[in-house]
């Protein structure tokens, strides 16, 4: 039986001028025993939104049940006919899909709908399109776009082109040349990964520099909307976009925090996780991703108010695997239980509970980014996974000696300071363990702690 959704979208003024939008999901009838639950309700929601954070005008949305998949069209011929007349009685010029349709499906559902017709992949990469602010952004959002394109019919929609922004999908003739062929358009993915190039190399650089100071490297990662850009703000008082919007950011961003003893570390804010991610945003968001992967602790950041986490957990967990991090069994990766204002008492105590039961090692820390409530716990929390693969010794230092203390302020983080009875100075730094020999070399008295 096929179930049925209304959806108003908000109003805006006219001037505006919102493209009135039809947003349909396909749910497969039958679920493999390893795929995670999520319900349709939710699912039908996240596409609403992925719609709506382009400012589209979603007039109706719609769930449908499928037994099997179309190879020409991917929906039933019936529910093609029913979604026709829906289209043209509520007047959309757009009908979003939340699926992965092949070139030849969304030629033929265009013919049958006469409107134009996207598919998740390339809603998600038009909100990148919008949502993409550094140069690098837009290099890789450009770069995913073309890589997918390349393989399509590449052709204008001008009843749209009074629509701006993005990658084409809702921009009409724009800044990837949607009528070129693809000789061009391989040729500009060529121009592209070189200047990506020199972004890796300038970012290597850059993470090279860091490990000099050394200031630790603490990422934030999780599903879209999950709360990272809030609980950025919360760790570093800084004021990051955030928004109760999908993506509402998208390029990395770094400030330093604190942490309980007084050392500093470097928190990283990334792009949000969804689920049937484009293969294309994975590959083009690689370097950006390189934080995380070379990350010396990885916040794993879950909306545990959501019906879906964990399903949303398990998306996140896969882009992880992709990246070679191993959530299970990796020990920089510690859990985040966020939004936990959202939960009445009972569902607040069973998820503390949950979380107690935990082994300590792999015990995740509940918080409200928006509130406050758990961030000393996960400050601590931070600070304790650093300080396992860290090693802290007491360096002697003769009073004259005041390089050698800039010294260790440079290559370690210094816990303690006294002035022994002689002047000289007893400092207690916490250093990487591959650096201790180092510090041997350097000072004469060097004692652990």
């Amino acid at each position: 039986m096929n179930e049925t959704t209304g959806h108003n979208g908000q109003g805006y003024s006219s001037r505006n001028a919102r493209t009135r939008a039809l947003v349909v999901t396909p749910i497969l009838s039958g679920r493999r025993a390893d795929e995670p639950l999520r319900g349709p309700a939710a699912r039908l929601e996240e596409a609403v939104g992925l719609a709506e954070a382009i400012d589209l005008d979603v007039a109706e949305s719609r769930l449908v049940t499928l037994s099997e998949i179309r190879p020409a069209t991917y929906l039933g011929k019936g529910k093609v006919a029913e979604l026709a007349d829906l289209a043209k009685a509520e007047e959309v010029e757009l009908v979003v899909i939340d699926a992965a349709l092949s070139p030849v499906q969304q030629r033929n559902l265009e013919k049958e709908f006469g409107s134009k017709v996207i598919d998740r992949t390339g809603l998600i990469l038009e909100i990148f399109g919008r949502r993409a602010r550094t140069k690098e952004g837009v290099l890789q959002v450009e770069h995913a776009h073309l890589t997918w394109q390349k393989s399509r019919l590449v052709r204008s929609w001008t009843h749209l082109e009074r629509q701006r922004g993005g990658f084409g999908f809702l921009g009409g003739p724009g800044e990837t040349q949607i009528e070129a062929d693809r000789r061009v358009i391989g040729e500009r993915i060529l121009k592209i990964e070189r200047e990506l190039e020199q972004v890796r190399r300038t970012r290597g650089l850059h993470r090279a520099g860091r490990k000099r100071v050394p200031y630790p490297v603490v990422a934030l990662v999780g599903y879209t909307n999950a709360g990272k850009s809030t609980l950025f703000n919360r760790l570093t008082r800084a004021e990051v976009t955030a928004a109760d919007m999908l993506f509402a950011t998208l390029d990395p961003t770094l400030r330093q925090i604190r942490l309980p003893h007084g050392a500093h570390a470097i928190l990283s804010d990334t792009v949000g996780f969804i689920s049937e991610l484009p293969t294309q945003l994975i590959a083009a968001f690689r370097a950006t991703l390189e934080e995380v992967i070379e990350a010396d602790v990885i916040l794993h950041v879950r909306d545990v108010s959501h019906e879906d986490a964990d399903a949303q957990a398990s998306d996140v967990e896969t882009v992880l695997r992709d990246l070679g991090i191993d959530p299970q069994a990796d020990e920089r990766v510690v859990e985040v239980w966020n939004k936990v204002d959202r939960l009445d008492e009972g569902a607040r105590a069973s998820m503390a509970a949950t979380a107690a039961r935990r082994d300590a090692e792999r015990r995740p820390v509940l918080v409200s980014a928006l509130t406050g409530e758990g961030e000393d716990a996960l400050l601590a929390a931070i600070e304790e996974r650093l300080s396992a693969r860290r090693e802290t010794v007491v360096v002697t230092i003769p009073a004259d000696d005041g390089a050698g203390e800039n010294w260790l302020h440079r290559h370690g983080d210094v816990m303690d300071r006294k002035i022994a009875e002689d002047g000289a100075v007893q400092v207690t730094v916490r250093i990487e363990a591959g650096r201790v020999d180092g510090v041997r070399r350097r000072f004469d008295s060097v004692s652990a702690v």
